[in-house]
């Protein structure tokens, strides 16, 4: 038994949901819409409801004011953030969008004309991912909180998770990284640093900080490659999501990754040089880049690399670790570290 003095940002939002997860398991419930699959999903970003010849995917997603939106996003923006977090859950097991409910708790203050613009940031989001808003509900609360609940869909047969790498399966990654966490670096950075700083770089940087974009597209295609072993999106930070592939895997795999292979713009350097930041840890654990992690068998790499955009980085291996070979070729063993709600710093 825990001790009654434990407090929950002892343990951190992964391991409560673990703890959940572990709950549930005691109290099993049988029904026609789940089998096997289903019961596994639950380590994953979004569960599996059994849908006849397809699975009926389902995620849901809190914001919160506080925690989720800066200061310099538009309520337009904070809109289409709560579907998007929920749609890229969706992109990493292969779904199509069928539709969102939105929840939405707000002060009473709150003026008409942001609450519009927050329902058209949303309304923009759905016709962008080609779905529908279908319900919500609305409540009163002290700070903005928004909660997105998410449906899709995909064939049995084409659905990704985190749990199926295989040693020597590719590690690859759906774009760059770090340009979110470039994003909110530039919005709290001292002006005078950002200077003569790339202007192209700079708006681009601000988009994926305040407008993100879920992979929904790749991840459909990936889906339908029948290649791809293992998949999550990149919220949390790369590392953060290698530990989860690793975790939910019940063989002894690990991953190795290859500096020099990790795709970071070379702006990015530059502005972790004005702000004394490490451009490699925005890469790694910032997180909030919205693209897709995944592993893929060897044999297929290069014809699905012909077809989809991707990078590889790295491989599969059964060293139950993530080690990273450094540009002087040094092995070093990482900690599958990134953001995490409800954990101490």
């Amino acid at each position: 038994m825990p001790s009654k003095n434990l407090k929950i940002s002892d343990l951190g939002e992964k391991k409560l949901i673990k703890r959940l997860l572990e709950k549930s398991q005691k109290y099993p419930f049988k029904s026609i819409f789940f089998d096997n699959l289903s019961f596994k999903s639950r380590s994953d970003d979004a569960a599996l409801l059994n849908f006849g010849e397809n699975y009926l995917v389902a995620t849901s997603d809190l914001l919160i004011q506080s925690t989720h939106f800066p200061r310099q996003m538009t309520p337009r923006q904070i809109g289409k953030k709560v579907v998007t977090v929920n749609v890229s859950d969706l992109a990493a097991m292969g779904a199509e969008s069928l539709g969102i409910i939105v929840a939405m708790a707000m002060p009473p203050d709150l003026t008409v004309s942001d609450f519009d613009e927050i329902l058209d940031g949303i309304l923009e989001a759905c016709e962008n991912y080609q779905m529908a808003l279908i319900g919500g509900d609305t409540n009163e609360s002290t700070e903005l909180t928004l909660c997105g609940t998410c449906l899709g869909i995909v064939a049995k047969d084409k659905v990704m998770m985190k749990s199926g790498s295989q040693v020597e399966d590719i590690v690859a990654v759906t774009g760059p990284l770090g340009i979110a966490a470039a994003g909110f670096e530039i919005l709290s950075a001292d002006e005078s640093k950002l200077r003569d700083l790339n202007p192209t770089f700079k708006e681009l940087a601000l988009k994926h900080a305040l407008e993100p974009n879920a992979q929904l597209e790749k991840g459909i295609l990936f889906s339908k490659t029948g290649a791809v072993t293992s998949a999550t999106d990149i919220t949390d930070g790369l590392l953060s999501e290698l530990g989860e592939l690793i975790q939910a895997n019940q063989n002894n795999i690990g991953m190795i990754i290859y500096e020099d292979k990790i795709p970071i713009l070379d702006e990015i350097f530059e502005l972790a040089r004005r702000i004394g930041k490490d451009p490699i840890e925005m890469a790694l654990s910032y997180g909030e880049d919205f693209e897709i992690l995944l592993t893929i068998k060897k044999d297929k790499f290069k014809e699905i690399e012909d077809k989809i955009s991707l990078y590889e980085i790295g491989s599969v291996t059964s060293s139950g670790q993530i080690q990273m070979i450094n540009k002087e070729g040094k092995i070093n063993i990482l900690i599958p570290k990134g953001y995490e709600h409800l954990k101490k710093s």
